[in-house]
């Protein structure tokens, strides 16, 4: 399974964009979707996940407010919302997913995650 994220490019300080990402599979519908993030010489970091049946999401605390995760299982889509950009957020997105419903403290661990996108790049710059 390919995820393909979607949707990055250059934005101005407080700004907003959105991210999208295909989920193409059934076994993902009710699964958990996640946001992680690499800023050059930077860590992988996690933003957001999203399990399909609670609807409930669970965001890195530092980015709770600004970011928002949804997803449109009709569509086998997920999203990412970020507003009020700022330069800080330059980096490559990338999307995952598990068929698995990953409990909140795993959510966060890249590694619970087996199929993931290619990553967009997102440069907050003015």
């Amino acid at each position: 399974v390919q995820l393909q994220a979607s949707g990055g490019g250059l934005a101005q300080p407080g700004s907003s964009l959105r991210l999208s990402c295909a989920t193409p599979g059934r076994a993902l519908s009710s699964g958990t979707v996640a946001w992680f993030r690499q800023a050059p010489g930077r860590e992988r970091e996690f933003i957001a996940a999203l399990r399909s049946t609670s609807g409930t999401p669970t965001y890195a605390n530092s980015l709770k407010g600004r970011f928002s995760v949804s997803r449109d299982n009709t569509k086998k889509t997920a999203f990412l919302q970020m507003n009020n950009l700022e330069p800080e957020d330059t980096a490559v997105y990338y999307c995952a997913a598990t068929g698995r419903r990953l409990i909140v403290s795993s959510s966060g661990t890249a590694t619970e995650y087996d199929y993931w996108g290619q990553g967009t790049l997102v440069t907050v710059s003015s």
